[in-house]
């Protein structure tokens, strides 16, 4: 072997040596620099065409399982869903509160419900009147609240949705700027390991907010797509698009995701962004579906009661709540009683009316209308009005006249004495009249003697017979139908609401449990990516230690190289 060749293989071997140390203490460097993935250089053999073999660096990379990175970026898909589902129903138990608090719609129900056992034993009471009204006006504004923090929780998650879309947009940029980088670097021989790793922790991050496929071109660049296979990224971005709701209600629709004009709302099933999609439209959707049931239950019972009976004194007006026309049919049947009385009960005039003999809404009211002491029509609205001519006196109705195809009271099917008004849980109230005058609370009904005539005592203070029946509405069972995943039953009040708390709770310990379960998947495909690519800083500290040997052999022979040299060259002088 020539001199010349000695020192050529001991230059390579300096040369790969001082890559591989410098390529190690970047290691250690960045042992704690997240996404960071250990780097090795590769030394390859180099010909010296004279039959020995040098060493020399073919260039730097990394040691990703490519199989192992595509599961790890796969897993935050569902990580990002099931920890916004979790938090989301979480929050919703949080404000709904336990079964045992008090201020528990289960809880306030019973204390109505005690209420008006002490109303039914004393229905002449202002006193027990009062307290029955404020307390259904308890109940009706828990559930008021109750729908609200849904509503409140629902467009939390449509601002966040635009958050998260504006996100996905800067991630693809991102993408893209290293993809360009990538390629370029590629092109002319670069390392760009480096480059590699902050794009696989950018397609992490991407896949955390919405379920992706990916994959890598020869010339190094990532395509991504949506998992449904809209494109998001190829050789340009394809930008998503959202609007969220200026405000949020049980009703509001809600406008498309897009991608290049293409609606996919419906096709993001995991990730961040499908998991706001779901507690929005389906998670919170269900509970409001939920207390809805029970307000509108309560409503149609607590008014079909209260319809049926009078307060004493009666009021001068009974305005409807239910618009009609007159010509709409009224189907009715039975026999109305329509009485006049004086504040002390004492009856004015009295009129009893065979419903079926209507067939028409605007027939029966102009029967009604013909008595002498008051009058009868349909306001601007279609909503019946029944006053009395002398502000003196009350009008009261009683009997078993139906009108409407579902057999209802007559005075149910117009809302004339009706206890709660509201079209859900959103905005049940108490009637405005009665919030107003507790006194306007029914607790009897109108007399329904035969013999009954003008200066008899059509109606009683102490007569309890209403409040009697709305009593035994909060200690007797109810018929619910299926709403919001909540199975259709038959209960009381008080154990609706306690089912619709402990669905809640349920709802979340099962995403609680599986956002625990995902994180814990991810968990161990993040370790065993760390066991495998990552940086052992003692396993690389060793290897400099080893380098640094290797790279004081060579030296050493490149010193008695260079000695054999300057001696060879002394003998030639």
């Amino acid at each position: 072997m020539s001199l010349r060749v000695a020192g050529s293989i001991a230059t390579s071997a300096l040369r790969t040596n001082e890559v591989s140390m410098a390529v190690a203490s970047a290691n250690v460097a960045n042992a704690g620099t997240e996404g960071y993935t250990r780097k090795t250089a590769k030394a390859t053999a180099s010909d010296t065409a004279i039959g020995f073999t040098g060493v020399d660096v073919a260039g730097i990379g990394n040691t990703v399982d490519r199989y192992l990175l595509t599961s790890l970026v796969s897993a935050q898909s569902g990580l990002g869903l099931s920890r916004t589902v979790s938090d989301y129903l979480d929050r919703f138990q949080e404000r709904l509160g336990a079964t045992t608090s008090a201020s528990s719609l289960g809880s306030v129900i019973d204390t109505l419900g005690e209420t008006l056992a002490t109303l039914a034993t004393s229905p002449e009471s202002g006193s027990a009147k009062a307290a029955a009204v404020d307390d259904l006006t308890a109940v009706a504004e828990t559930l008021r609240s109750t729908s609200k923090a849904v509503q409140d929780l629902r467009g939390e998650a449509d601002h966040a949705i635009a958050d998260t879309v504006t996100r996905i947009n800067g991630t693809l940029d991102t993408l893209k700027d290293l993809n360009d980088r990538i390629q370029t670097g590629k092109a002319l021989g670069q390392d760009t390991s480096d480059l590699e790793d902050q794009r696989n922790t950018a397609l992490k991050s991407l896949a955390g907010d919405i379920d992706i496929r990916y994959q890598t071109d020869a010339n190094g660049m990532v395509r991504v797509s949506t998992s449904s296979g809209t494109s998001l990224l190829d050789s340009a971005v394809h930008r998503l698009s959202y609007t969220p709701a200026a405000t949020v209600g049980a009703g509001t629709s809600f406008g498309p995701i897009t991608i290049d004009g293409k609606d996919v709302t419906g096709t993001v099933s995991s990730g961040t962004l499908g998991g706001l999609i779901q507690v929005r439209d389906t998670d919170l959707p269900a509970q409001q579906a939920r207390l809805d049931e029970l307000a509108l239950t309560l409503k149609d019972t607590l008014n079909g009661i209260h319809n049926q009976g009078t307060a004493v004194p009666p009021p001068n007006a009974l305005t409807g709540s239910t618009g009609v026309a007159g010509s709409d049919a009224l189907n009715g049947g039975g026999t109305l009683r329509v009485a006049v009385t004086a504040a002390d009960g004492t009856a004015v005039e009295l009129l009893d009316l065979d419903l079926s003999a209507y067939t028409t809404v605007q027939e029966a009211v102009d029967a009604i209308d013909a008595m002498e002491s008051l009058s009868a029509h349909l306001d601007a609205q279609g909503r019946l009005v029944i006053q009395a001519d002398d502000s003196a006196n009350g009008v009261a109705l009683g009997g078993d006249g139906t009108a409407g195809a579902d057999g209802q009271g007559f005075s149910a099917r117009f809302g004339l004495n009706d206890l709660l008004t509201g079209t859900g849980a959103a905005d049940l109230r108490v009637s405005d009249a009665i919030a107003q005058d507790s006194g306007r609370l029914a607790t009897g009904a109108l007399s329904t003697a035969a013999t009954l005539a003008a200066g008899g005592s059509a109606l009683s203070a102490g007569e309890g017979s209403v409040a009697q029946a709305l009593k035994t509405a909060f200690s007797g069972t109810q018929s619910f139908d299926t709403a919001g995943g909540l199975s259709g039953r038959t209960g009381t009040f008080s154990h609706y609401a306690g089912a619709i708390v402990q669905g809640a709770a349920t709802a979340a310990s099962r995403a609680a449990t599986a956002y625990e379960d995902q994180d814990s998947y991810a968990s161990g495909l993040e370790s065993t990516m760390a066991s495998q690519s990552g940086v052992n800083v003692n396993e690389e500290t060793a290897a400099i230690s080893a380098l640094q040997s290797a790279y004081e052999a060579a030296a050493a022979v490149m010193k008695a190289v260079q000695e054999m040299f300057d001696t060879a060259l002394n003998l030639v002088r």
